[in-house]
C-alpha cells in the first residue's frame, strides 16, 4: 500500500467510514455529524488557518473574563498569559511574538491582528471551579506543547498516576468543548455578519466593540446550543 493510500485509509478510519478491519461500517452517519467531522478533521490535520482562527477567536472571547463553556457542572473561563506567537501568510511581517503577563491583550497584538496576523501559539489558563490548568496550544494541530495540572490531592503514587490521568482527560475535554463551540460559530450565519465585525472592532479598540461582542456572544451561544442539541 502506498503512503497516499495508507493516509486515505487512516482518514477513513478516523471519520468512522471503516472499521479496524478496513470494512465499511454499517451505521450511516447523520449528514450534520459528517460535516462537523470533516471540519474537525480539517482542524486536526494541519489546516493551520482554521486553528489560528480558533485561537484568535478564543483570545477575543476570553478578554471579558466571562464563562465560555460549562464542564462538570461548573463554568470554565480562559485567560491568555505570557508569550503569544502571531503568524500570517502575506505582508511585510509574517510572524511576531509578544511576551509579558498580559501581552496577548495588548494594543500591539490587537493592532497586528487587525493587519492580518492570527494567533499561532499561546499559553492559556483554564479555570474550572477551583481547579486551574495551564496549557500551551499550537494552531497547526492544536497540539498540547506543555501543560500544568492542578495540585494533586492523592498521596499514594498509584493514586497520583490515576489522578494525573483523570486531570489530563479533563483538560482535553475542555479544549475539545471550546473547539466544538468555535466550529459551531464558524459554520453559522453569524460568523461573517456579527462575529468577524465585532472582532475587528475589538482589534481596533472601537468603543462599540463591547456592544458588538455582547451581541455576537449571544449569537454564539444560540448556535453552540443548537449544535449540541
Amino acid at each position: 500500500m502506498s503512503k497516499r493510500e495508507q493516509a486515505r485509509a487512516e482518514a477513513a478510519f478516523m471519520r468512522g467510514d471503516v472499521g479496524v478491519d478496513g470494512a465499511a461500517t454499517e451505521e450511516k452517519q447523520d449528514e450534520a455529524e459528517v460535516e462537523k467531522g470533516k471540519a474537525r478533521e480539517a482542524l486536526l490535520r494541519g489546516r493551520a488557518y482554521l486553528g489560528r482562527e480558533f485561537l484568535t477567536w478564543l483570545l477575543w472571547r476570553s478578554e471579558s473574563g466571562d464563562v465560555l463553556i460549562e464542564h462538570e457542572g461548573e463554568g470554565v473561563t480562559v485567560l491568555f498569559m505570557g508569550r503569544v506567537v502571531l503568524r500570517g501568510v502575506a505582508g511585510d511581517v509574517t510572524e511576531m511574538s509578544a511576551k509579558g503577563t498580559l501581552a496577548p491583550y495588548s494594543e500591539q497584538v490587537k493592532h497586528s491582528l487587525d493587519r492580518g496576523l492570527l494567533v499561532a501559539q499561546a499559553r492559556l489558563r483554564l479555570t474550572n471551579g477551583e481547579k486551574e490548568y495551564e496549557v500551551t496550544l499550537d494552531s497547526e494541530f492544536l497540539d498540547v506543547r506543555a501543560a500544568k495540572l492542578p495540585a494533586l490531592m492523592s498521596e499514594e503514587e498509584d493514586d497520583q498516576i490515576t489522578e494525573r490521568l483523570f486531570l489530563t482527560e479533563q483538560l482535553s475535554a475542555m479544549v475539545d468543548a471550546l473547539v466544538s463551540d468555535f466550529l459551531a460559530v464558524r459554520a453559522g450565519r453569524s460568523w461573517s455578519k456579527q462575529v468577524v465585525p465585532a472582532m475587528k472592532e475589538w482589534m481596533r479598540g472601537d468603543e462599540k466593540g463591547a456592544d458588538a461582542l455582547s451581541k455576537a456572544a449571544r449569537a454564539r451561544g444560540k448556535e453552540a446550543r443548537a449544535a449540541r442539541n
